[in-house]
């Protein structure tokens, strides 16, 4: 062999090495841009294969926001048995992770096995034939939570439809301490005994959940959206006088918009809502140290908003618990609070719409007093000294002849809850064009 043919030959082996070892740290790091882990388990039944190739944008198509500890948890957790979460989609995509949260746990969560499918039909815990997938986490499936943390799984290569139910199932063996949980669903899920997480028959869950356990949210790698729009509030965003399981919340609304309407920004919506939420106080202390229930807008915004997948818009409508529950008398401290979220927008470039205060006249709550705080808040959102863009509620669903109550047709009945015509309006009330840009200038 000549001296020329040798060090062609070496060049060759080299060239060979340096292709196998960047595969390998594909298939080992498995880690796309946004820093969570892109590749994993999915094929045509439960077992493990990696996800596709495939272009497309990482975004959030559900979420919801850990918003305690749920009672009755404390010492089995649900030791045992699997949760099988029902939650419904924004968008589509070719591939889908999720992310479990022991936020609450005082104990560290093992889960044995988790798996991902789609419902063969909207509310019901039976997965469409030849969908479901075996979730794994950085190639083992199982897991072990630490208390108070989080996990992504890797990505399991699954034609995710939009608008559709997915059936998202984990087992754990083991007692684990309080079940980290959001209480108000408007959604049933299911609950089996034993291991059931990888059939695909809803017979063994006979047991019906109105809460979602462990799970806080599903990621998609969609070519049909650009981004994430979220939404944070209180009881109205949570959807909490919806109609159970036909996703009527207006965040349901405004991301069918997004996906319908002719030169709507193509993003998906996910819903932080948690009922009770305020801007500016937290909600019962935590547990031996851990977090309280219901944390502020101010204290949960870098967890539910800032850090969720592919986040482009902020829709921010929160206060009137501010004004009904904490009796706050000073407007400008729920306006300060408010302006604080949007700069933390702000610093990542997000666009902000917020949300004026709806009218809740007739309410055990309402007093003049409050309502002319409301009025005081509502005035300075309009300003445009608070956000980038304003959403205006209030004034699409008050009363025109009384606009201290809600018009009896949006009304649930409690003067302060929208009804699924309501919250209709509330999404149609929305302009989806203000979603689009990036920050404006500092408020």
């Amino acid at each position: 062999m000549t001296k020329r043919h040798g060090y062609a030959l070496l060049a060759a082996l080299l060239a060979v090495i340096v292709v196998v070892s960047a595969a390998i740290y594909v298939g080992v790091n498995g880690t796309g841009g946004d820093g969570k882990d892109q590749f994993g388990a999915g094929s045509a039944g439960p077992r493990n294969s990696a996800a596709p190739a495939s272009a497309g944008t990482w975004v959030a198509t559900w979420s919801a926001s850990p918003a305690g500890a749920e009672p009755g948890t404390e010492e089995r957790g649900m030791a045992g048995r699997s949760v099988r979460n029902v939650v419904h989609t924004s968008v589509g995509g070719e591939s889908a992770r999720i992310t479990l949260s022991n936020l609450y746990g005082t104990q560290p969560l093992t889960v044995t096995h988790a798996s991902v499918a789609v419902a063969v039909a909207s509310n019901n815990p039976a997965a469409d034939v030849g969908t479901l997938r075996r979730l794994t986490f950085r190639g083992d499936t199982s897991v072990v939570i630490p208390p108070g943390q989080q996990i992504v799984s890797d990505a399991a290569g699954l034609r995710v439809p939009h608008d559709a139910d997915l059936l998202v199932t984990t087992f754990s063996p083991a007692a684990s301490g309080p079940v980290t949980y959001h209480p108000h669903a408007r959604q049933i899920s299911y609950v089996a005994d034993g291991d059931r997480t990888e059939d695909p028959s809803g017979a063994a869950y006979q047991e019906q959940s109105p809460y979602w356990r462990y799970l806080s949210a599903v990621d998609v790698l969609s070519n049909e959206t650009e981004g994430t729009v979220v939404v944070i509030g209180d009881s109205i965003t949570d959807g909490i006088s919806s109609t159970m399981g036909a996703n009527r919340r207006w965040t349901d609304g405004l991301a069918a918009r997004l996906r319908e309407e002719a030169g709507a920004p193509r993003y998906s919506v996910v819903n932080q809502g948690i009922s009770g939420n305020r801007v500016l106080s937290d909600g019962r202390p935590g547990r031996r140290g851990g977090p309280g229930a219901n944390p502020s807008g101010l204290s949960r915004f870098d967890r539910d908003v800032l850090s969720r997948t592919g986040v482009k818009a902020v829709v921010i409508a929160l206060g009137v618990n501010d004004v009904l529950r904490d009796q706050e008398t000073d407007a400008r401290r729920i306006t300060d609070g408010l302006r604080e979220l949007t700069r933390q927008a702000h610093t990542r470039g997000l666009r902000v719409v917020g949300a004026t205060l709806m009218p809740f006249g007739g309410h055990r709550g309402y007093s003049p007093a409050r309502e002319r705080v409301r009025q005081s808040v509502n005035a300075e959102i309009r300003s445009g000294k608070v956000f980038d863009e304003v959403a205006d509620f209030d004034k699409a669903l008050r009363d025109p002849y009384d606009p201290r109550s809600l018009l009896d047709r949006y009304d649930s009945g409690d003067h302060l809850h929208p009804s699924d015509e309501g919250f209709r309006r509330m999404a149609h009330t929305f302009d989806p064009s203000d979603l689009r840009g990036s920050a404006d200038a500092e408020l």
